[in-house]
């Protein structure tokens, strides 16, 4: 890790031509939109299409695995902001070869694809979105720094491949002239967010929220979307010669653990849904879980509601230092989880309705 003590409001670089992958997903395009608004010319490159219209914006529509396309993709690119990925969060006998090919073809091969094209091309600065899973175990982890070494226990193929793709930039830092750093979001909210909020709602629609998981002890973290653009656009304004970030992994949240089922309350409550009152212990619902994966495996039966692994991320404490980022980049967020909740309230109604309408019910 870098040692060296810098003022971070001294060392603000421009950025240049911006490319965003995955610019047309939650992150990204809530990242194209910031870049615009601050006056930077952006090229917004996703396998899927773009609703987006700006004079300074470029759409490019593809796969990130085709190498030749990435190559004409970075040219003229100073800045990469990396967040497309497949969020597989299968693992052991649930994942097929099919899905673990997939998911190494994106994460990993796709990141390297990028990367290379941007050393090729000239480009300066390239920032990785990975995730605070690289250093999370069966286990409470509070207040962890980015020193805590990474995990070897990869339940899922999203972590495992985080980890693997994090590394790689890492190590690239510096080569043929491009700078890199990598951020570790906690779990990401906000507008457009088809992720978090949108498993509670599944499991309120379909009658399956009968309790709260685990005795309300655990404490997690959460990103919100403005907030963690914000960490990454300091980080990428760092990636410089006598810089901070070059070479370094960030984590970027809200700054305010809290217990899941605590913070996703406001949410539900607005929807005009109820959270439960009761606890149930998270061994418990872990283990009705595991058998009801094993039926799924042995006997065909449907998937469980929520996999164990997504019970065992609840029931123990996760959340993760912003001092670093705060030391070299001068982050603070952007908004309380009060204000953000304040502000994206009404796309959580929107979506909760949507879903419902969906579902018949």
């Amino acid at each position: 890790m870098n040692s060296v003590t810098r003022d971070p409001a001294k060392i603000i670089e421009d950025l240049g031509t911006c490319l965003v992958t995955g610019g047309s997903g939650f992150v990204g395009k809530n990242f194209v939109k910031t870049l615009l608004d601050k006056g930077y010319k952006v090229k917004s490159f996703d396998i899927v299409p773009s609703d987006l219209e700006h004079e300074n914006l470029e759409i490019v529509q593809g796969n990130i695995c085709d190498s030749a396309l990435v190559e004409s993709i970075v040219e003229g690119v100073d800045t990469v902001f990396h967040t497309a990925a497949i969020i597989g969060l299968k693992g052991g006998r649930a994942v097929s070869k099919e899905y673990r090919d997939q998911s190494y073809a994106i994460n990993v091969d796709g990141t390297k694809n990028l990367l290379r094209a941007l050393q090729k091309a000239g480009g300066k600065r390239f920032v990785y979105t990975a995730s605070n899973s690289v250093i999370i175990e069966a286990k409470n982890i509070e207040n962890a720094t980015e020193e805590t070494p990474y995990t070897n226990r990869f339940n899922d193929l999203y972590t495992e491949t985080k980890v693997v793709a994090e590394k790689w930039v890492l190590e690239q830092n510096g080569q043929e002239g491009v700078l890199t750093c990598s951020v570790r979001p906690s779990g990401i909210w906000g507008p457009g967010d088809q992720t978090m909020f949108k498993m509670f709602f599944e499991q309120i629609i379909a009658g399956l929220m009968l309790a709260r998981v685990g005795d309300g002890t655990a404490k997690l973290d959460n990103s919100y979307v403005h907030n963690l653009i914000h960490g990454q656009i300091l980080a990428a304004q760092h990636l410089t010669s006598g810089g901070t970030s070059p070479g370094e992994a960030y984590f970027i949240n809200d700054g305010e653990p809290m217990n899941m089922f605590d913070f996703a309350e406001d949410v539900i409550v607005a929807c005009g849904r109820k959270m439960p009152k009761y606890w149930a212990p998270a061994w418990l619902v872990k283990g009705v879980m595991t058998i009801w994966q094993e039926l799924h495996f042995r006997l065909n039966f449907p998937e469980p509601p929520l996999p164990p692994l997504a019970i065992e991320r609840i029931a123990f404490s996760n959340y993760f230092s912003i001092e670093k980022a705060r030391k070299d980049l001068g982050y603070e967020p952007l908004y309380t989880t009060k204000e953000a909740l304040d502000e994206c309230i009404p796309f959580y109604r929107e979506l909760f309705e949507k879903m419902k309408k969906e579902a018949g019910k």
